[in-house]
């Protein structure tokens, strides 16, 4: 994210403003509510159809199959954003001539074509003519592999979770929000990989962005299904007696083992004095089995580790326990202005599902005048981070995707200094904005939902706001990334270092699109007024309860189950 170099103040509408304010908020409103009868107009048909189809049998004509078929492929394509291009590319597609008017069948097409376009697209970056001298272009071009075929896997997920409702199992409400949360960090993957192609050759940026036209399109249908068919398509065919089993698919930590950490025998420790196994972490980290469904632990000693880990998507349910968020600090020092793209400049980078750090401190001493320099970034499904410390200037904590909860943390940074796109609450964290470089704003989050269908946000709730140091750059809560960004700051306490106007716009001085969803709810503290925060149709002053706890660990993150077996204490709902 570039820096800023320039700020236009908001102030209070005139009445005429706010009248017109109030009057795009009530169509919204009404808008919502017409959606929401035709879909389930449309839900309704689909399962009329499939049911029928499933009670003629065998023998009905190909013509009277095929024109079924066509039908409720239509149909389905009507909810997502691109009808056009799912249509086709599920009518077309291998294997769909054997499939019913099932929903989920026709679900697993889409999921089956998105895959392909992005294999496709990995297959061009590499006949992309790179010169091996630019540095931060070669690093982009891996980033994007990688990314690509994280995306791959994420969709491989899905499929083998749709494959397990068709043998007898429904797809719960729990199980659906796997799928959205899978599929959302597909899209975040393929977004993340034309974002690291900033600052590059523009005309690669420019043949890559048509190379994935097809490849983002086809994702993002695969989440409109998922997000506003399949569940309402179950709840309606369970009149028909459909049999009701949860699925799982995540191994769950030993509760018992995990309620005090400080008791757990580690698999290896870490200690640059020798008294460990090892002295460095990654020699920790090579330790690790892959995909092991057994805790593995990692004790690091005090110290400071100038180090750059890297904890891939083959290592799961790992632990990192250090002596403390200030004694045990893992230190880089890459950076975008090096060369860098941001998703590789982290410091401590975890892909594998269900991390947890506790008592440990993530920097990256890069310094200000590099820009992008982030200490940590995560991509892990259910990670869990406690009483850890994040220290950068710009970018320091990369919430990447997926779902992930900070408690007692300390958070501090400069420019967008908790971004991404994961499913994201912070609780009881000190979130501690610092002096900028001249001429830049202090901006703490940037939240990235690209399309309205993701499960994703940035939720801080019971959390405080105050200076790091004497800051004197203007301070906002935070700005929208991208078009449908989400961020709602409730229960905390909100320190005099917040601007008035509270929020700031990407680009200086114009709009944000209409489509963000910005709030708060019930803070506390002398940077907690509304009266003179932005005038936005995307922005919400005030929420109700009901609105708020839609944000909470409950309901957002899904989370009281994954959360709890960590030991960690948190608050499931609103206080």
């Amino acid at each position: 994210m570039d820096t800023i170099k320039s700020f236009k103040g908001y102030g209070k509408v005139n009445p005429a403003e706010d009248r017109e304010f109030r009057r795009k908020s009530r169509n919204r409103l009404i808008v919502i509510g017409v959606a929401a009868i035709v879909l389930v107009a449309i839900v309704i048909g689909i399962a009329i159809a499939a049911v029928r189809s499933k009670s003629t049998g065998d023998g009905d004509s190909s013509q009277t199959s095929s024109t079924s078929l066509s039908d409720s492929i239509k149909v389905v394509c009507s909810v997502t954003r691109y009808p056009t291009s799912c249509f086709s590319s599920i009518s077309s597609a291998n294997g769909i001539s054997a499939v019913r008017n099932d929903p989920k069948q026709l679900f697993e097409i889409s999921l089956r074509v998105a895959m392909d376009e992005i294999s496709k697209v990995s297959s061009s970056i590499a006949n992309f003519t790179i010169p091996l001298n630019d540095k931060r272009l070669v690093l982009a071009v891996r980033d994007c592999k990688e990314l690509s075929a994280d995306a791959i896997d994420r969709l491989n997920d899905s499929i083998s979770s749709i494959r397990s409702a068709s043998e007898g199992k429904s797809l719960t409400a729990s199980s659906i929000n796997d799928l959205r949360t899978w599929i959302s960090a597909a899209i975040t993957d393929q977004d993340t990989c034309l974002d690291g192609f900033e600052g590059t050759t523009e005309s690669i940026k420019e043949k890559l962005e048509a190379a994935m036209a097809n490849s983002t399109q086809f994702t993002s249908n695969s989440l409109a299904i998922a997000t506003k068919v399949l569940g309402a398509f179950e709840k309606f065919t369970s009149r028909f007696h459909r049999k009701l089993l949860a699925t799982t698919g995540n191994h769950r930590f030993p509760r018992a083992l995990l309620q005090d950490l400080s008791r757990l025998k580690p698999n290896v420790t870490v200690a640059q004095d020798g008294t460990g196994q090892v002295k460095t972490i990654n020699e920790a980290i090579a330790m690790i089995p892959k995909k092991s469904k057994d805790p593995f632990v990692i004790y690091v000693k005090e110290g400071v580790y100038r180090e750059n880990v890297l904890i891939d998507k083959n290592r799961w349910n790992v632990i990192v326990v250090g002596d403390g968020m200030y004694k045990t600090i893992v230190d880089g020092k890459l950076n975008f202005v090096d060369g860098t793209p941001t998703f590789s400049t982290a410091t401590f980078a975890v892909a594998g599902k269900r991390f947890m750090a506790r008592d440990m401190g993530f920097k990256n001493s890069a310094g200000p005048e590099k820009h992008q320099a982030v200490a940590l970034r995560s991509s892990s499904d259910c990670s869990v981070f406690y009483r850890c410390s994040f220290d950068a200037f710009q970018d320091t904590l990369y919430a990447h995707s997926y779902r992930q909860f900070y408690r007692e943390c300390d958070i501090t940074g400069t420019v967008d200094f908790i971004f991404g796109d994961s499913s994201v609450v912070f609780q009881n964290c000190k979130i501690r904005p610092r002096q900028a470089l001249p001429n830049q704003q202090n901006i703490i989050t940037a939240q990235g939902k690209k399309d309205p269908n993701e499960n994703t946000g940035i939720s801080i709730q019971g959390c405080s706001i105050t200076p790091y140091d004497n800051v004197t750059a203007p301070t906002y809560l935070g700005r929208p990334w991208k078009d449908y960004s989400t961020t709602i700051i409730m229960q905390s306490e909100i320190g005099s270092v917040i601007h008035p106007a509270g929020w700031l716009s990407w680009v200086a001085g114009t709009l944000p699109p209409d489509t963000i969803c910005y709030s708060e709810y019930q803070n506390t503290g002398p940077g907690s007024s509304v009266a003179e925060r932005v005038k936005w149709p995307g922005y919400m002053p005030a929420i109700t309860a009901e609105e708020a706890k839609k944000y909470t660990v409950e309901l957002f993150l899904k989370g009281s189950d994954w959360i709890a077996e960590t030991g960690v204490v948190f608050q499931s709902t609103l206080g």
